[in-house]
């Protein structure tokens, strides 16, 4: 057995923190105790936490690499939290402080120096947790692009007149017909599968085909398990029959939900440890099953319903009521625009009220000073001349 959170080969895990992931676990397999334990712990026993008890026994020098990666970790987290905080401040927006700290589950933030036995515990928790869902989160969001795709066709529709509606239904139906003309696609991992990548991929003789060299040709990294990676290499010959992505027809983001589902298949199929991995072993009991050998008709995206009508109907009513509250909020945006020119006008006018005020008690002063000021000259030049009469 093995562990679905190491993250064998070269495919990142989608995971926010698959970095530290990928580096907590290449500087735990240089242990040799850990490293044994690690091969040789049962997925539910990791699960519950028997694997993190382990990392008492690791070395010192690697538990000091660890302490570094998850201080580097926890100030990258300090990071994008204020760089959100930021942006989110600066919008004007209410800062959401619990889904944040969310982000902090794959490791005890509450002491950021150093890496103990909880740490290990929640990652390995965490990332289980995480991947498991991480299938179920693509194909929610391919379902709700699919919605998209019809309302946004719908909607155009509406703008059109009745010929270029007519024709636009025409252009739609003829896309799909095409679409759907394509040659035989052979059940995901089956016998007649996998011949095809034998002959076609790796250039040998179908006659030939060998279980044990294929696995080998196609473990790229060599490590003696297929990972989601490398399994979904092995479907791009059959995706290929399907989509081109010079043609207008073929939509490549629905590729990838074929190859997704393919995937999904086969390992649900050949992963009897559901370790998210396919070992040699695994690999060689699958090919002896009838299954393999004889299988059903694989049903590509375009025969299968991605979505109801009562759901896309539900989705229609939720981008409406985003579209209304978007509406009313630039109205109330708007209003307290409007609300503030006015205050500022009412500022102004009270500033140049004020102003006016002041000038004309200034220019009552100023009258007043020259009033007395003459004043003062005329009662001074009668007085001189009467002085100047008295002695005279």
């Amino acid at each position: 057995s093995d562990t679905s959170v190491s993250p064998r080969g070269g495919g990142d895990t989608g995971l926010h923190y698959d970095r530290y992931l990928r580096e907590v676990v290449d500087f735990l397999e240089k242990d040799p105790h850990f490293r044994e334990k690690l091969h040789n712990t049962d997925m539910e026993d990791i699960k519950q936490g028997k694997l993190a008890k382990e990392l008492d026994f690791v070395s010192h020098h690697v538990r000091t690499k660890l302490d570094e990666l998850k201080r580097q970790e926890v100030n990258r987290l300090r990071t994008l939290i204020k760089a959100k905080q930021d942006i989110e401040g600066g919008r004007g927006l209410k800062i959401d402080h619990q889904a944040l700290l969310k982000q902090f589950e794959h490791l005890n933030h509450m002491n950021p120096h150093t890496f103990e036995v909880d740490d290990l515990d929640r990652l390995i928790k965490s990332a289980t947790h995480d991947l498991e869902n991480y299938d179920k989160e693509r194909h929610d969001e391919f379902k709700r692009y699919e919605m998209m795709k019809e309302h946004d066709r719908r909607e155009r529709l509406k703008t059109l007149d009745e010929d270029a509606r007519k024709k636009e239904e025409e252009h739609y139906e003829q896309m799909r017909r095409k679409h759907a003309e394509h040659p035989k696609i052979n059940h995901p991992g089956s016998q007649d599968q996998l011949k095809e990548v034998w002959e076609e991929a790796d250039g040998l003789d179908p006659d030939d085909f060998d279980p044990k060299t294929f696995f080998n040709l196609h473990d790229t990294n060599g490590d003696g398990y297929f990972d989601e990676q490398e399994l979904e290499a092995l479907f791009t010959k059959e995706l290929e029959k399907i989509y081109d992505p010079t043609q207008e027809e073929d939509d490549m983001v629905e590729m990838e939900e074929e190859r997704l589902r393919m995937r999904e298949h086969v390992m649900n199929e050949v992963d009897t440890n559901k370790d998210r991995l396919v070992s040699l072993d695994e690999f060689i009991i699958a090919t002896k099953r009838k299954e393999f050998l004889e299988p059903d008709a694989w049903d590509t995206l375009e025969q299968n319903p991605i979505y109801t009508e009562e759901e896309m109907r539900q989705f229609e009513e939720h981008l409406t009521r985003e579209e209304n509250n978007l509406i009313q909020k630039t109205a109330d945006l708007q209003k307290q625009r409007e609300d503030l020119e006015r205050q500022q006008q009412q500022l102004n006018a009270q500033k140049l009220e004020l102003q006016q005020v002041g000038l004309t008690k200034q220019n009552r002063v100023i009258k007043r000073q020259v009033q007395e000021h003459t004043m003062r000259a005329y009662t001074a030049a009668q007085m001189g001349g009467k002085k100047a009469q008295m002695s005279t």
